[in-house]
C-alpha cells in the first residue's frame, strides 16, 4: 500500500531485527498525539515470514514498501537512498526515527539528515568495537548524524560521549525490544507446539522436556568451512546430552550443503526447524535450559527472559547482556563451548538480572520525549 499523508514522523524497518524494535514505538507515538507512518525498504524480503511478523506483533503494516531486495552492502544502501527521497519529499515529515543498525537504518538516516530532516536513532551507542562487521559501520556512522539517541544501557551512553556526541542529544530509555517480549510473553507458542508442527515428537525428542535453542547465521561462523565444520561438531556433540532445537537460517543451510556438512544435523538429537516466527522463537526461548547463538537481540531476550546464554562470538556490542545478564561470550572455540556447555548443566549457567529501563515502558519514555522535542523544533521544509 502507498500512502503520501504528510506525518510528524517517518518510521523505517527494513530487516526482521527491526519489527520488534518498531511497535511499542509505534503504539507509544500515537497514543502521544505524533502521527507517523511506517516506510518498509523490503531489505529483507520473505512474504511469508513479513505477513506474520506484522500480525504476531500488531504492527500496522507499512504505508510505503520499499521492496529493494537483497544485494551488495553498497549497492543496497544506495537503492535504499534513491527510493527514500521521494517519499520524504511526498511526505515531508518533521523528523524520521531508524532503529538499529541495519543498511536501511544508516541509509535512510543519510537522506534524512542531508535534507534537513530530524534523525531519531533507537537503539544507539551500542558498539563491538569490530569495524570488520557492517553493522558496525552503520551504528557509529548513524549516530553521528542523529538528532536525537535513544540509548538501551549505560554503555551506549559512555560510547556516545568517547565520540563527541552532544549529551544533551542522548535520552537512557531502555531497551525497546523487551517491550516487545513482555507485551507478548503470554502469547508465546509452546516449545512442544513449534516441534509438533514441524513432524517432531516432543516426548520423543526431549523425553524430560529439558532442550536448548540453537541459532547461527553470521558469516564469521558459517562462512569458513574449517570455522563451521568445528562449531557444528561440538554442538552436535552438546546435543547428544541436551536435545537442541535449531531453526535453520537460510544462509546457514546452504553453507552446511556447500561444504557437506549436514550430516551432523542428521546424526545427532537436532531438531531443524524452518526459520521461526517471533513468537514461536519467544516460546523455544524462554523453557529452553539454554540458548545458543551468534544473535545481538537474543543476548538481550534471553537476559531479560533469565535463560543462560552462550554467545558464538568474540566481541558483542551489548556488554550490559554480561555484566549484569545471563551472557557469556565463547567465540567459536570447542574448548570455550564446551565449558560454558558444562557449567549449564552441572550448575544451572550463568545467572543474572534484567538492567535497569528494561521494564517494558521504554516505547512511552521514547514517545514523551519525542513530542517534547517536537514541541520546540522547527518543522524542516523538503528540498529537492
Amino acid at each position: 500500500m502507498t500512502s503520501h499523508q504528510q506525518c510528524d514522523i517517518v518510521c523505517v524497518v527494513g530487516a526482521r531485527p527491526n519489527f520488534m524494535k518498531i511497535g511499542p514505538v509505534m503504539r507509544a507515538l500515537a497514543g502521544a498525539g505524533i502521527t507517523a507512518q511506517l516506510v518498509h525498504t523490503g531489505q529483507h524480503y520473505d512474504p511469508a515470514m513479513n505477513e506474520r511478523f506484522f500480525t504476531d506483533l500488531n504492527i500496522p503494516y507499512p504505508d510505503i514498501n520499499l521492496e529493494v531486495g537483497s544485494s551488495s552492502h553498497a549497492v543496497q544502501t544506495a537503492e535504499v537512498m534513491s527510493r527514500f527521497e521521494p517519499v520524504l519529499d511526498a511526505l515531508n515529515p518533521r523528523a524520521v526515527l531508524v532503529v538499529g543498525d541495519v543498511n536501511s537504518t544508516i541509509a535512510c538516516a543519510l537522506v534524512a539528515a542531508k535534507k534537513g530532516i530530524g534523525v531519531i536513532h533507537v537503539e544507539a551507542g551500542l558498539r563491538s568495537y569490530d569495524r570488520r562487521m557492517p553493522e558496525e559501520i552503520n551504528r557509529v556512522l548513524t549516530d553521528q548524524i542523529s538528532d536525537l539517541l535513544f540509548t538501551t544501557e549505560g554503555h551506549a551512553i559512555d560510547n556516545l560521549a568517547r565520540e563527541g556526541i552532544d549529551r544533551e542529544r542522548v535520552h537512557f530509555v531502555g531497551n525497546v525490544m523487551i517491550d516487545t517480549q513482555l507485551h507478548n510473553l503470554e502469547r508465546a507458542v509452546p516449545w512442544d507446539a513449534s516441534l509438533q508442527s514441524a513432524g517432531i515428537d516432543p516426548a520423543r525428542f526431549a523425553p524430560e522436556g529439558a532442550y536448548g535453542v540453537l541459532t547461527l547465521h553470521r558469516p564469521s561462523n558459517v562462512d569458513d568451512p574449517a570455522i563451521l565444520e568445528r562449531l557444528i561438531a561440538t554442538l552436535a556433540t552438546i546435543a547428544r546430552e541436551l536435545p537442541l532445537v535449531f531453526p535453520l537460517h537460510p544462509r546457514t543451510r546452504d553453507r552446511l550443503q556447500a561444504s557437506g556438512l549436514d550430516h551432523h544435523l542428521s546424526e545427532a538429537p537436532i531438531a531443524v526447524l524452518p526459520p521461526a516466527g517471533y513468537l514461536e522463537m519467544l516460546g523455544l526461548m524462554k523453557d529452553a535450559r539454554v540458548v545458543l547463538t551468534d544473535s545481538g537481540g537474543m543476548q538481550e531476550e534471553t537476559t531479560a527472559l533469565g535463560v543462560p546464554c552462550i554467545t558464538l562470538r568474540e566481541n558483542t556490542e551489548r556488554p550490559i547482556t554480561i555484566d549484569e545478564g545471563t551472557n557469556v561470550l565463547v567465540g567459536h572455540d570447542p574448548k570455550r563451548l564446551q565449558a560454558a556447555f558444562r557449567d549449564v548443566m552441572d550448575h544451572g549457567g550463568k545467572q543474572g538480572r534484567a538492567p535497569q529501563y528494561w521494564d517494558g515502558r521504554a516505547g512511552e519514555r521514547i514517545a514523551s520525549v519525542i513530542a517534547q522535542w517536537l514541541g520546540h523544533e522547527p518543522r524542516a521544509r523538503a528540498t529537492g
